[in-house]
């Protein structure tokens, strides 16, 4: 079964708490702070891996969450950092932030890695809070939270070339009879669902990857039949080998499907047209296909070089294949679609910066506190130890927290949560 798109929940590893300790040395009475800092969480991390062609390994497994760094030691040892959760995708690879839409990174040579969720910092032992006006603090860091989120990883096969064209004009039979991938052939529409990829050796010695794709139909670009599934596929391609049913058997004519294949590729994208195109009139070898060849090289613009091939008898594939590798070579790459978009749009906005808290009303009465800032401040909070809350009440302070309440309403005794914790309110 081929995969091409997936959503799965990632989460980085959490730093490794702080630790209070103090030296225990003999002749030394009154030994000084000595709690070492945690270790750093794992990160997240894809990577590409050339032996994949799917994305089939993560239907079984969506949830990949990176181990925690280890806890501060005493006589101040550093806990030990966690080793990166590497996962690997296949070359082809774009990453996009589930939530937002936003493009986290595009992978597509073998060992290219992106980071795509950070791990946590280690919290700060007891040793880092020391000071003159307190030489022994009974004061350390819980670990900082790390990344999570939802991603999806749509895969973009890395093919030379690709071929378009109708339902059952013979695309399957085409990269049979040139390379040894083994489509399924029937005669009906839509018997390949999948990407087909086949290397393809011309009889000089070059080679290229050419995918079968499957057929495209009229509202393809709207998403009709396979059509996004087959359009995000053909955006890497080099060269374009457009295959046309010249025996017309079905009913169509030849040309009004040429016409309505590079009319849906460019209602997708108008830059599709852009790559080079070759036309191979195939099924030469059916009654009716040079009658049908004459009127359509009348009728199709000078640019398109048109090939009378028979994919069955194998007549004039030779000559395909050559003219294929020759514009491979001749073609650089083409960056993906998106990318171009976004070099050439720029934007100037202002981007208002996030609110570090804010406050809400539950239906008892409460006051809730929420937002990223004070709840990392809360999570990195040791709860257990009496320097650890005043120094979190101080920060609550510094933050304007205490202001902000007084001006919601808040009096003495008035009952104050922030995620499961509650506290009250004093004056």
């Amino acid at each position: 079964m081929f995969v091409d798109k997936v959503k799965v929940f990632i989460k980085a590893g959490d730093g490794g708490d702080g630790m209070v300790a103090f030296r225990r040395e003999k002749f030394v009475p009154q030994g000084g702070p000595a709690g070492g800092d945690g270790g750093k969480g794992a990160d997240v991390v894809l990577e590409v891996d050339e032996g994949l062609r799917t994305l089939m390994d993560f239907r079984y497994q969506k949830h990949f969450k990176a181990k925690r760094g280890e806890n501060g030691r005493p006589k101040n040892q550093h806990g030990k950092n966690a080793e990166d959760l590497v996962v690997n995708v296949p070359p082809g690879t774009t990453i996009m932030d589930d939530d937002t839409g936003e493009v986290i990174a595009d992978l597509t040579k073998h060992k290219e890695r992106a980071v795509v969720a950070k791990g946590g910092r280690g919290g700060r032992g007891n040793t880092r809070f020391a000071s003159p006006s307190n030489p022994a603090p009974e004061l350390s860091e819980k670990g900082e939270p790390a990344e999570e989120k939802y991603i999806t990883l749509e895969l973009k096969l890395l093919a030379d070339v690709g071929l378009v064209g109708f339902p059952s004009v013979g695309k399957s039979t085409l990269l049979s009879v040139v390379s040894s991938a083994k489509p399924k052939i029937a005669d009906y529409h839509f018997t390949t669902i999948n990407p087909n990829l086949g290397v393809v050796s011309a009889a000089d010695g070059r080679s290229f990857v050419m995918a079968d794709l499957p057929g495209l139909i009229e509202g393809a670009h709207e998403g009709i039949g396979l059509g996004h599934q087959f359009l995000q596929h053909i955006e890497r391609t080099k060269v374009i080998v457009h295959v046309v049913d010249m025996s017309g058997l079905e009913g169509r004519d030849p040309y009004e499907d040429f016409k309505k294949i590079n009319e849906e590729l460019k209602q997708y994208n108008m830059r599709l047209l852009e790559r080079p195109q070759i036309i191979m009139a195939n099924k030469m070898d059916m009654p009716g296909a040079e009658d049908n060849l004459k009127v359509f090289k009348e009728k199709v613009p000078g640019e398109y070089e048109i090939f009378p091939v028979s994919a069955l008898t194998k007549q004039g594939l030779k000559e395909l294949i050559l003219e294929t590798a020759d514009l491979v070579d001749n073609t650089s790459e083409f960056p993906l679609l998106e990318e171009q978009e976004q070099q050439e749009r720029v934007v100037y906005r202002y981007e208002r910066q996030q609110e570090p808290f804010t406050i809400s009303r539950d239906d008892d009465g409460a006051f809730v506190l929420s937002g990223p800032e004070i709840e990392k401040a809360f999570k990195m909070t040791d709860m257990s130890r009496d320097d650890s809350v005043k120094r979190f009440s101080r920060k609550m302070r510094h933050m304007g927290i205490d202001d902000a309440l007084r001006e919601k309403g808040a009096k003495d005794g008035d009952t104050v949560r922030l995620l499961d914790f509650e506290f009250e309110f004093i004056e």
